[in-house]
This record gives C-alpha cells, sequence and structure tokens, in this order.
C-alpha cells in the first residue's frame, strides 16, 4: 500500500509566511527575505511527509497568496492594468491579489470568491479578448527542482485546466471553448518540461468535475485532456478530484489515458457506487481519497478498512490519500499545549494525518487488521462516549414547529413601521461591524489574556475604544452605527468562546485568503447560552449615541460553517442548538433597547451542496429556518440586518429572500456589482445594501468611485430600498485609511440624496 496526500499547508506552523508577506506589503523587508521564509516552510514541509513515508509528496501547492491566482500568472493571463503598472513581477502578483494605490496607478484587486464549500477564497481568473493562454511562467518547475535538489521526489500539482477555465470570469466574447486548444498546449509543455526535469507524476487537480456538468462541459473536458495526453511525455498524470464525486463524468475519466485517477470517498456520495458500476479500469492507480482533509476529527480506520476492502474487489492498484487538500486544517497539535489530552486524542490536524496514512499504510500491510495494535487502539478511540450531552436543549429544538420559525407580521407591513420608527434619509449610511483592530487592540487582548492586564482595566480599554469608534463615526456622518467589535477576535471564535460546548484551539490557524488566518473553533457538545454575549457592550455603544447602534451578532449557520462540526450529530441538529442561543442573545438585545440588530450570515452559502439536486432536502431546508428561528421572536419595529460576503448569491437568491430580513448586505464590489441584475430579475423583497467599496484592499476608493457605484445599483434597486456600506468589516484596515473612504462614502451616498431627493 502507498500514501498520498493532495496538498499542505502553506502558512507554517505558526503562521511564518502570514507575518512575512505582511513586513513584504510594509516595506519592512525585501523580496529576499520573504522568499527565505517560503523555501523554509516548503522545505519544512517535505522533510515533515518524507518523515512520515508519504509515497506522493506534493510540490506545488505553496502559494504566496493563492494557487489559482498563481495558475493566472503560469499561463499568462493577467489583465493589462496589473502589468502595465510597470511593477516587478511578485508586486504585480500581489497587485492583482490586493489591489494597488501609489504612484505608479491605481487599480482594484481582482474578484475574490470562496473556493467549492470551503471557508478558503480564491482568486478568479479575468480573461478579455486580448488574453493569450500560453505558458508564461516556471514556477511549478523551480519548486520541483528545488525539492530534487533537497533529495525529495515530489508529483507537482497544477490547478487543472478544465477547472481553470470553469473558474475565470470570461469579460469579453471569448468563452472557455475558445481557449481549449491554447489551454491543453501550454499543459501540454508544462508536463513535458517537468518529465524532462524527472517528475514522474504530475496531479491536474480537477475540482470542478464534481458539481453539475452540461455535455458542452463534458466535451470541453475531453477535449481538452486528448491534447494533454497526448504531448505528457514520460511523466505520468494523476487526474485529482475532491469536495464530492464524479457522477456525470466518470465514464469519460476512466476512459482517457490517464495514469492515475484520485477520487473522494468522504464527500463523494457516489464515488464507490460509480466503481461498482462501471468498474475501474487495469493500467491506472486508483488514488483513494478515504482520510478526511476537511475536518479534524481522527479517523475511524475501521470505516477507511471497509472502504478500502470494498475497492479492492475492483482494483488491487490503491494508493490511500486525504480526500482534498490539508489547506483546510490546522497544520499541527503539537502547539496545543492547553488542550487536554482528554480532547486532542480525538484529533488530527494535517501533520497528525501524515501519521493517520503511515498507520493505515502499516495496517493494512500487516495482513491481519484486527489483530494490530494501532487498529485496537483506534477502534476503542470510537468507541468511546464523549461527554456534553444537553437534554434540555435538545429538547427544545426537537420541539420547534413552523410557528417558531415564522416572524409576524409580514415584511410589507413590518418596513412600514420600522420607516416610521427609525425616520432614516435616503440611502442610510452604515457599516458592516467591525472597525480596525489596531496594534494596541492585540496587545491589550494579549495581555488580558496572559495575565499582564486585569479583567477591570481590560474592559475600560475596550470601553474607549467604543469610545472612540462612535465618535468617529459621528464625526464621519454614517447614519446607523456600530460600536467596533474590539472585545472580538473573530466574529465566530468569540461566540463559541461564550457558548457552552465549544472548544478552542491557541495556535491552530487555518488561511482562510492571503495573509488572512483564522481559528475554527471545535464543537464538541450540544450547544447552549449561559449568559448574554454581548448586550452590554451594544448597550454602552447606544448610550453614547442618539443614532441608531447596530447590535452584531454572529448567525447560526456561519457559525457553524466556519467551526469545525461534530461528525456524530447532523449539521442541522447542530445548527438549531446554535440558533436557539443566538435567538435567545437576540432578544436580550431587543429587551435591552437595540433597535437594530445584524446576525450575519457571511457563510450562509459554503456548505451549499456543489449538486443542486442536493440543495434543499441536504441543506437549505434546514439552513433557511434556522436564520429565521433566530429572528422570529422580535417585535415588528425592531429592524434585523444580515450579511454575506464572497459568495455566488445569483442561484440562491429567493432563498435569501425567504430569510425574511428586513435588510441585507452583500459584497459586491469585487464582482463589479453583478448582483444588481440578479436582485432586480428576482423582485428582491429585502432591503439592501451591495457593498460600495472592497476592504480587503488597501486602497481608498474616491467619492466620485463610489458614487458611481451607487448610480449603477439605482439602475436596479429602488431608491427607497438602498443602503451604503462597505463590502465587509474593517477589522483588517488601517484607521487611516478607513476613516478616509468612509468619508468619501459618506459624501457620495448625501450626493446621490441630494440628486433624488
Amino acid at each position: 500500500m502507498k500514501t498520498s496526500i493532495i496538498g499542505y499547508p502553506r502558512i507554517g506552523e505558526l503562521r511564518e509566511l502570514k507575518f512575512a508577506a505582511e513586513k513584504y506589503f510594509r516595506a519592512e523587508i525585501g523580496a529576499d527575505e520573504l522568499e527565505k521564509t517560503a523555501r523554509q516552510i516548503r522545505l519544512y514541509n517535505y522533510d515533515l511527509q518524507k518523515a512520515n513515508g508519504i509515497d506522493f509528496i506534493p510540490s506545488n501547492d505553496f502559494s504566496y497568496y493563492d494557487n489559482v491566482l498563481d495558475t493566472a500568472f503560469l499561463l499568462g493571463a493577467v489583465p493589462q492594468r496589473y502589468t502595465q503598472l510597470g511593477l516587478g513581477t511578485l508586486d504585480t502578483y500581489f497587485a492583482a491579489a490586493r489591489g494597488y494605490q501609489g504612484e505608479k496607478g491605481d487599480v482594484k484587486a481582482l474578484a475574490m470568491k470562496k473556493w467549492f464549500n470551503t471557508n478558503y477564497h480564491y482568486i478568479v481568473p479575468e480573461i478579455d479578448d486580448d488574453t493569450q493562454i500560453k505558458l508564461a511562467g516556471t514556477k511549478p518547475l523551480d519548486l520541483y527542482k528545488e525539492a530534487a535538489d533537497a533529495g525529495v521526489q515530489t508529483k507537482p500539482v497544477l490547478i487543472g485546466p478544465y477547472t481553470f477555465l470553469k473558474l475565470a470570469s470570461y469579460k469579453g466574447a471569448k468563452q472557455a471553448a475558445d481557449l481549449a486548444e491554447d489551454t491543453a498546449a501550454a499543459y501540454g509543455e508544462l508536463v513535458q518540461k517537468l518529465a524532462a526535469l524527472g517528475a514522474q507524476w504530475v496531479q491536474l487537480d480537477e475540482p470542478s468535475l464534481v458539481k453539475d456538468m452540461t455535455a458542452e462541459d463534458i466535451d470541453l473536458f475531453v477535449s481538452l485532456y486528448k491534447k494533454i495526453l497526448a504531448a505528457k511525455g514520460g511523466a505520468k498524470v494523476l487526474l485529482q478530484t475532491y469536495f464530492g464525486d464524479v457522477r456525470d463524468c466518470y465514464e469519460k475519466i476512466i476512459s482517457l489515458d490517464l495514469d492515475g485517477i484520485g477520487l473522494d470517498f468522504t464527500e463523494g456520495k457516489k464515488s464507490l457506487g460509480l466503481i461498482g458500476k462501471y468498474g475501474f479500469p487495469k493500467g491506472k492507480t486508483l488514488f483513494a481519497g478515504v482520510v478526511n482533509g476537511k475536518n479534524i476529527w481522527r479517523n475511524d480506520y475501521k470505516k477507511t478498512i471497509g472502504i478500502i476492502r470494498e475497492l479492492e474487489k475492483y482494483t488491487q492498484d490503491i494508493v490511500i490519500s486525504t480526500s482534498c487538500s490539508l489547506l483546510h486544517v490546522p497544520c499541527t497539535l503539537d502547539n496545543e499545549t492547553k488542550l487536554s489530552e482528554e480532547y486532542k486524542k480525538h484529533f488530527a490536524f494535517a501533520k497528525e494525518k501524515l501519521g493517520e496514512l503511515a498507520q493505515l499504510k502499516e495496517i493494512l500491510d500487516s495482513g491481519d487488521v484486527q489483530s494490530s495494535p494501532l487498529y485496537i487502539h483506534n477502534t476503542a478511540l470510537h468507541s468511546e462516549k464523549r461527554a456534553g450531552t444537553n437534554d434540555e436543549v435538545r429538547a427544545r429544538t426537537a420541539a420547534l414547529t413552523e410557528g417558531d420559525l415564522t416572524r409576524l407580521p409580514q415584511f410589507a407591513q413590518r418596513e412600514k413601521i420600522q420607516r416610521e420608527r427609525f425616520s432614516l434619509p435616503l440611502f442610510p449610511t452604515t457599516t458592516i461591524g467591525s472597525f480596525p483592530q489596531t496594534s494596541d487592540v492585540k496587545s491589550a487582548r494579549k495581555a488580558y489574556r496572559t495575565g499582564e492586564l486585569s479583567q477591570k482595566d481590560y474592559e475600560s480599554f475596550i470601553k474607549d475604544k467604543i469610545a472612540q469608534c462612535v465618535a468617529l463615526q459621528e464625526e464621519i456622518g454614517l447614519d446607523v452605527l456600530v460600536h467596533g467589535e474590539y472585545e472580538r477576535n473573530d466574529m465566530v471564535e468569540y461566540f463559541g468562546e461564550c457558548l457552552d460546548g465549544f472548544l478552542f484551539t491557541e495556535k491552530a490557524w487555518v488561511q482562510s485568503y492571503g495573509t488572512r488566518c483564522v481559528k475554527p473553533p471545535v464543537v464538541w457538545g450540544d450547544i447552549s447560552r449561559a449568559k448574554p454575549m454581548t448586550v452590554r457592550w451594544s448597550v454602552y455603544a447606544q448610550s453614547l449615541t442618539d443614532k441608531p447602534m447596530k447590535g452584531m451578532l454572529t448567525g447560526p449557520v456561519t457559525i457553524l460553517n466556519w467551526s469545525f462540526p461534530r461528525e456524530d450529530i447532523s449539521l442541522k441538529e447542530s445548527a438549531f442548538q446554535i440558533a436557539l442561543a443566538i435567538r435567545e442573545e437576540v432578544l436580550d438585545l431587543e429587551a435591552n433597547g437595540i433597535k437594530i440588530i445584524q446576525v450575519d450570515e457571511a457563510a450562509l452559502r459554503e456548505k451549499l451542496p456543489l449538486r443542486k439536486a442536493d440543495w434543499k432536502e441536504d441543506y437549505l431546508d434546514w439552513a433557511i429556518p434556522a436564520f429565521r428561528f433566530v429572528h422570529s421572536g422580535v417585535k415588528p419595529e425592531t429592524q434585523i440586518h444580515t450579511h454575506m460576503c464572497y459568495s455566488e448569491f445569483a442561484d440562491i437568491i429567493t432563498y435569501i429572500d425567504d430569510m425574511d430580513a428586513d435588510v441585507i448586505t452583500f459584497e459586491a464590489s469585487r464582482s463589479d456589482l453583478t448582483i444588481l441584475d440578479v436582485l432586480k430579475q428576482n423582485d428582491f423583497r429585502t432591503q439592501v445594501g451591495p457593498g460600495v467599496y472592497d476592504i480587503h484592499s488597501p486602497r481608498v476608493p474616491s467619492k466620485d468611485e463610489i458614487k458611481k457605484a451607487i448610480d449603477k445599483m439605482l439602475t436596479r434597486i429602488p431608491a427607497r430600498k438602498l443602503w451604503v456600506n462597505p463590502d465587509c468589516g474593517l477589522k483588517t484596515r488601517g484607521t487611516t485609511e478607513t476613516a478616509a473612504s468612509l468619508k468619501n462614502l459618506v459624501s457620495a451616498a448625501r450626493e446621490a440624496r441630494n440628486e433624488n431627493s
């Protein structure tokens, strides 16, 4: 038996890449120093995998920002507005990822979207009619050679041509099929060059194959691979899929001249059935994704070996692998010094999953699985009963009826009541919630955590920051204010820390996008709220102003989707447990005089099944009701907001309207406000605030730029329903740029107000 992984985390066990890149952005270090850190991480990862006996070690899974963006640069698919800045290659790359504003020019970043059903974000390639696809870079070649020089044989990993073309945004008449021949030629040339360097295998990642495919999609995929495989030279080609099954094209895949096929047996509901129905061809290697690359629980060896035994009925040429890249889990448990062994023994992060693959290999090679000490120990671990059951919570969620999920009166009547209560101007201005988490905030939080700062002094510090934030917003002239969320380390982790049933890590960071990393909590047991979580901060902030102050909460679906969920109960059950706790907080905020409450569901679409046939029953039939349950008990005059970001909303826009919020703010600026057409086509009922500028870029938008965005919105959205706000929270931005951006936002809104009054 041999082992493989699809990819490994590239941030470093202590986020070394993040800190080095941010120093580079601040011009504190040069490109050489940044590359030195990157090389250290890569070589460490190779050695770690080699030490665990991984037979197929990936290279080129590293990226400074995003692998899809890397692929765009590799293929020369870089819009001219970046290349004509006259920057060096690395700075041009970062300009496309983050935007650029300086002496060379002013450009926005490329669009950013969620990577399939994960919380990772990829940069969307942009292709216009002038784009010429050709091999324009050497990164995969350089990284393969780097590993080889270090004595490690690797399989170079590339985003596959079909997935690249399907993820790209087309700005002209050209579409994917028009670029197929040049794309296949570029990949064929690259595979040949890798083979010439000594690469024995090349891995082409094609997660887009697990989505619904049309006949045209299948033809595009087949045409690409026939050309590539005809030119592959001496290297073997592994077609790697993940995040689901390939039911639409399995027969086509097995008919191609591929050397290896990687299938997901964790999320791929029909993967085993496809092999059972159509078989698996001789002469090809099956890379079986049986170790979950997206969750942190220990692998159940009994279940996994059962899958392997079933697969052995059809082929003996099997490599056991992760279900997807380990990019989606933390690096290692080694840095978790405060988590007790009672909990840690149930977890496997990226490094530990390497160990699981090694153990599975040893067990399967032993010839006597049942007698293996490793197997016996793992079986005993999975037989243990974990503490954390709350019978009251289970009973309350089980007793919910349709009436508990419905807010009365209906939307139109509530809207009229709220307009009279708030008397907000046309195009009310607000922000999404968080304000910059500056160095003093981070220092105070760390000092409080280590005991250097008392609780009294820490809370006094937070109050001062809130007061400064409120004063700044009033000075700028925003209409609906926020308290800034200075008490929160993260929009999910904070609530998890306030709820019973969650576990927390110290350094279990996971890359979300670029240099942004998150530390997802772990859902360990049943969820409940022991006490109010946000009320005192919102009430204090409201006491400082006569303007409406939003209470800020994270919604149940987002809390669940941005945590590592349990595997012993359904996602639906977990979601409603969290919804019950957030509902209690909503009602407490209302009872304490907070008139506007925002319940963010930034990740609503994240776990939407990749195939439409599974949407309702497997997700939307419980995700939307869970959100409605949160706010169904509030008074009609209380205004409920929600926020969503960096997802494709068009195909679920009617479900979003059914969430029955009063106001929804969307990320929109990076996608060029394309959501506006969808809102108009579907006669979107809810008041809406499409983001007018991108907060993930350091550039400051001008008043005229924002005014143009508002004018564009007004061609699709009735003026009485339009709010003006940034794309997302301002946590990652600096204070100076935030103030400047918001002043321009308010000025633009006022100008639009004057023109439309």
